[in-house]
């Protein structure tokens, strides 16, 4: 015969235990697997938007006008208001007396220029536009046509002597003659049927800034023509 457990003197608490977890067992549910973050979806309709709008600026604070300089649009000088339509005019005729502004010789009823037979008359173009440079000058102003002949003669000597290529020409735009202007028309004639016109290339009235339509630029050559080289 098998003795019993109290008799044995061995204390087992647990020994029905496992009878008893079977008689109450409960099912164990698995763990929810936690799905992956999914983008999130906003609405589109105009009421979402304008709310999430008014959420985001929420903190916002209008800056004084206090504090930052207000810009200026540019001013035209030449707008003219539907009031005036000749302000723009007004305007340009201002400049050019003040300025000289807008101002072109060569678009003048006093522009003159001649070139020589054979030369390509571009070069009177760049003669006037300043790009050949002015190696010496004379005025002319105060003198008589005899006296302006004499000096004129003795210019252009000293010109030729020394090199020079582009000279100026001071006379005045003659505007206190009662026919045409006598000097300049003189330098025209002596440039053009002189002795001279077999050292000269070109000549024009020169720019506002060394006497406008008052003055003359002349391109001289190193050499004079010769009748051969004029049959050519």
């Amino acid at each position: 015969m098998k003795p019993s457990d109290s008799s044995s003197g061995a204390f087992k608490p647990f020994k029905n235990l496992k009878t008893l977890l079977k008689k109450k067992s409960v099912e164990l549910k698995s763990a929810p697997v936690e799905k992956p973050d999914q983008p999130v979806e906003y609405q589109t309709d105009g009421g979402s938007d304008h709310a999430v709008f008014k959420e985001a600026m929420a903190d916002v604070k209008r800056i004084p006008r206090t504090k930052y300089a207000a810009q200026k649009p540019p001013v035209n000088r030449y707008r003219h208001s539907a009031a005036d339509p000749d302000a723009e005019s007004l305007t340009q005729l201002k400049e050019l007396v003040k300025y000289g502004t807008g101002f072109v010789v060569s678009l003048t009823p006093e522009y003159s220029e001649g070139i020589a037979r054979g030369v390509n008359p571009d070069i009177a173009r760049r003669l006037h536009q300043g790009e050949f440079s002015i190696q010496d000058h004379i005025d002319l102003h105060g003198l008589r046509v005899i006296e302006a002949r004499e000096a004129v003669d003795a210019f252009l000597n000293r010109s030729i002597a020394g090199g020079r290529r582009a000279v100026l020409i001071i006379h005045g735009r003659g505007l206190s003659s009662r026919a045409d202007p006598v000097l300049k028309s003189k330098i025209y004639h002596w440039l053009t049927t002189s002795p001279w016109h077999k050292w000269v290339i070109a000549f024009t009235s020169a720019r506002l800034c060394d006497g406008g339509a008052g003055a003359t630029y002349v391109l001289l050559r190193r050499k004079p023509l010769t009748k051969r080289h004029r049959k050519r």
